[in-house]
């Protein structure tokens, strides 16, 4: 059995361990037990670790980090994810986090699945040190920033669940929803400047300029500045709320045009990634 074979089986087991999670956290909330939390994280966990060993076996097969087309750094963006979200969800122990995460997970999965696998060399522009530090840091970015919109829609839908014993339990009240929500977003804007410091050193070594105002560079800036606005309003006018929850999701609705949106609307110099 060849390499791609191995990552083809490794990958759809990951996919469909992280299917089974979403069902397994709806299931939650529907019998309202967290067993089934427990198991969810648990199917999500071991999706996690064969999604690992995939990437694992596609870098050996390439014999290069595997962030240099669509479905690497889709495959990937979808690990990230997984990732922030075990990291996060051990922090604030908080199981209910997965039922609103767990989706979008699936679907940053389930598009890399709808990409071309196949393992081509490196284009010139991508053959450089820089590849690896930039695509890793825009992973945690945008996983981190995943889970903060999951977190933001579990505060917007905070007042539909009664206060009951699960609920007590299981939900954090409205307030400290909000605080994780900030704080995980301020952790992906860290990694977010990074990318983009990064990036601009890469260009300069690959196209002679630090900025070219490439659709992706200019949608990157975009959600830049829509986090840095929502973080500056928190710490100066003390946002929080509804207003703060919708903009979380509405930053995270921008990572996902900067990197499906441009790749499929925008001609651009990032079109491969």
């Amino acid at each position: 059995m060849d390499l791609l074979k191995i990552e083809n089986i490794l990958f759809y087991l990951a996919l469909a361990g992280y299917l089974v999670s979403v069902v397994l956290f709806v299931l939650l909330f529907v019998n309202k037990s967290e067993k089934w939390g427990q198991l969810g994280k648990k199917v999500l966990t071991a999706g996690f670790i064969a999604h690992t060993l995939a990437l694992i076996v596609r870098w050996v097969n390439a014999g290069r980090i595997p962030l240099s087309n669509q479905y690497e750094f889709a495959t990937a963006f979808a690990w990230g994810v997984s990732l922030c979200f075990l990291i996060f969800e051990r922090k604030y122990k908080l199981l209910a986090m997965g039922t609103f995460v767990s989706p979008i997970l699936f679907l940053i999965i389930g598009y890399a699945a709808m990409r071309d696998k196949s393992v081509r060399p490196l284009m010139p522009a991508l053959d450089s040190k820089w590849l690896a530090v930039h695509v890793t840091l825009a992973i945690v970015s945008y996983g981190a920033f995943a889970v903060a919109a999951g977190v933001s829609a579990m505060y917007l839908a905070r007042d539909k669940f009664t206060n009951d014993n699960f609920s007590s339990r299981n939900l954090p009240d409205k307030e400290n929803l909000d605080l994780i929500s900030y704080r995980v977003s301020a952790f992906g804007f860290i990694f977010l400047t990074l990318v983009m410091i990064t990036g601009s050193i890469w260009a300069e070594s690959a196209w002679g300029s630090y900025w070219a105002w490439d659709p992706k560079e200019t949608w990157s800036l975009i959600t830049w500045i829509i986090y840095a606005i929502y973080l500056h309003l928190r710490k100066s006018r003390g946002w929080s709320g509804k207003r703060a929850a919708i903009f979380s999701i509405v930053g995270f609705v921008c990572v996902i045009f900067t990197y499906i949106g441009v790749n499929t609307f925008l001609p651009s110099l990032h079109s491969y990634a």
